[in-house]
């Protein structure tokens, strides 16, 4: 198996077959293949470097490169519990940010108490170090996305029933519409709080439920225009914070167009009839290798970058381990 930076230096020399795939060759398929196993990598989803480290890296707190495409330095933890909101499904091991998501998701369960919205389920963040996930999510890399269940608590769970809890579906997605029986004023509400708040520059939920907000009365309408349709998002929202002041590596991404994306726009996502649908081609088409950009530099150089606290970096102490063997 060869280190995390060799890996990277593999993938790097990916690079100069990639022309390749573009004029159909088909001994650059077979390259790549040869690469990822001599490499110890895999076509397959594997453990990507980052999903190695059990620590955050120390000092200030940065948010490097895409949401999509990037690392966190100096990760914050949110604590297991708060005012408001408890964390869920710890065990995964990704509830650290940057520190303004922290504050964020610290002071929207604050708000959503006082305004009785219930208690808050907070779900994924980032990695301690961010970076990519080997499956699961594109994003979640630079400390700036969250994940919020849309189902709530009158009253804080208890440890023993914390794990057990499993979120509510809003959406019926074969029947493409609303669950009545879930869904509530209070997470309509919930979702307008959070949008409203300047350092947000995104919330995903499922088109029905975009379609659902946009038919409901409000006052100021203006912070529809952040909540963007995206599937899978039918338990819980997205939330996406804008770069950080002081995080000059984080790259913003673009807004979102201009209005509050009810009309013609929500429409599209609208699944179309059966009868609509192409017949599909009888002959299949072969899937080409992906091949995923390379982290920017600074990610690249926060690989080797020493922990806060050593001891706690499980990769760090087991690659210790197995140089004093060696030796």
């Amino acid at each position: 198996m060869f280190s995390v930076n060799s890996q990277f230096a593999l993938l790097q020399s990916l690079g100069v077959v990639r022309h390749c795939f573009s004029e159909g060759g088909k001994r650059c398929a077979v390259l790549v293949t040869l690469l990822c196993v001599v490499g110890g990598l895999s076509t397959e989803a594997a453990a990507t470097p980052w999903e190695q480290f059990r620590a955050p890296t120390a000092g200030s707190p940065q948010s490097i490169g895409s949401y999509s495409n990037g690392c966190l330095a100096g990760a914050k933890v949110l604590p297991e519990q708060g005012e408001g909101y408890q964390r869920v499904r710890s065990e995964r091991g990704r509830y650290y940010g940057h520190e303004s998501m922290i504050t964020f998701l610290e002071q929207l369960s604050a708000k959503a108490k006082k305004l009785q919205l219930g208690n808050l389920l907070v779900s994924d963040i980032a990695m301690p170090r961010g970076g990519r996930f080997r499956s699961g999510h594109a994003s979640h890399q630079t400390g700036l996305d969250a994940d919020i269940w849309l189902t709530t608590l009158d009253q804080p769970a208890s440890q023993q029933a914390l794990p057990e809890l499993q979120p509510l579906p809003m959406v019926d997605l074969k029947a493409y519409r609303i669950m009545k029986d879930n869904w509530s004023s209070s997470q309509a509400n919930l979702i307008q709080l959070a949008a409203s708040d300047d350092n947000v520059a995104r919330i995903f939920v499922h088109p029905v439920i975009k379609k659902q907000l946009c038919e409901a009365q409000w006052t100021d309408r203006s912070w529809l225009r952040k909540v963007r349709p995206w599937w899978g998002h039918y338990y819980h929202f997205h939330v996406r914070l804008h770069c950080p002041q002081g995080s000059l590596q984080c790259k913003e991404q673009l807004p979102p167009p201009p209005g509050e994306g009810c009309g013609a726009e929500l429409l599209s996502w609208q699944p179309k009839p059966a009868s609509e649908k192409k017949t599909a081609s009888a002959k299949p088409v072969k899937k080409r290798p992906v091949l995923k950009p390379l982290p920017p530099a600074g990610c690249m150089a926060m690989l080797n970058a020493p922990a806060q606290n050593a001891d706690r970096d499980k990769y760090a102490k087991e690659q210790r381990e197995f140089k004093a063997q060696s030796q």
